[in-house]
């Protein structure tokens, strides 16, 4: 039976609004005195991702994200000595949850886990605070713990995060499930520690591993409303 539910933030429970898409950036690299292409973002995008797959024990380090968010500035094609001072600005504005929009289901899907006694955490890799981010978005009183990787010193894959989330909702692994948009940290990580693990996949084609990810027991998810009609 699961106790507990746990959510990744970004991209699972909110999404980000213009200001960090291609033309938001064309702004930021504009008053750094960038000339980039918004139409290269995606790809831009997919190709620093790369930078975010560290190694298992990754302690957090503000850095990764700055060079991951550089990255990108390059992948638009700005060159200059302002990219590393316009990938700080956008990494720190990143934290700032008015820039970001909660997905429709989030709310009523929370509420009806709670109303079921089920345990609800949130776990993120994310500088954001995760007080104001409860605040801002109205979840207040819903949610029981809520770990950073910031504020516990380790970034999801690692076990010490997970392993600080249960033992603030006072359930075992085995009681809890961890709802994410990432393989590797959100479900590997998960996996790990003994938890069960569904991913969020919103994407119109279906999750290139899902056939992989059923066969070990991790439903790929459209919607948060589907945790409704899973076996908790």
């Amino acid at each position: 039976m699961i106790r507990a539910v746990f959510f990744d933030v970004d991209f699972t429970l909110i999404y980000p609004g213009p200001v960090f898409h291609g033309e938001g950036y064309q702004a930021f690299c504009a008053r750094h005195g960038m000339a980039v292409d918004p139409s290269r973002f995606d790809r831009a995008v997919a190709d620093a991702l790369v930078l975010l797959d560290g190694a298992d024990d990754s302690a957090y380090d503000p850095e990764i994200f700055v060079a991951f968010t550089r990255r990108i500035i390059e992948g638009l094609g700005g060159r200059s000595e302002t990219v590393d001072a316009c990938a700080r600005e956008i990494y720190a504005e990143w934290a700032a949850c008015h820039h970001f929009e909660l997905y429709d289901e989030v709310p009523s899907v929370l509420r009806a886990l709670a109303s079921r006694g089920v345990r609800l955490g949130l776990i993120s890799n994310s500088h954001r605070c995760l007080s104001s981010f409860q605040t801002h978005f109205e979840l207040q009183g819903l949610v029981s713990a809520a770990v950073s990787s910031p504020e516990q010193g380790f970034m999801k894959p690692h076990h010490s995060i997970f392993d600080t989330a249960l033992r603030l909702v006072d359930v075992t692994a085995s009681e809890a499930l961890m709802v994410g948009d990432n393989v590797r940290q959100d479900v590997e990580g998960a996996l790990g520690v003994g938890m069960r693990a569904a991913l969020v996949h919103r994407g119109h084609e279906p999750h290139p591993r899902e056939e992989e990810l059923a066969s070990r027991g991790v439903p790929v998810i459209g919607s948060l409303r589907e945790l409704l009609n899973l076996a908790l």
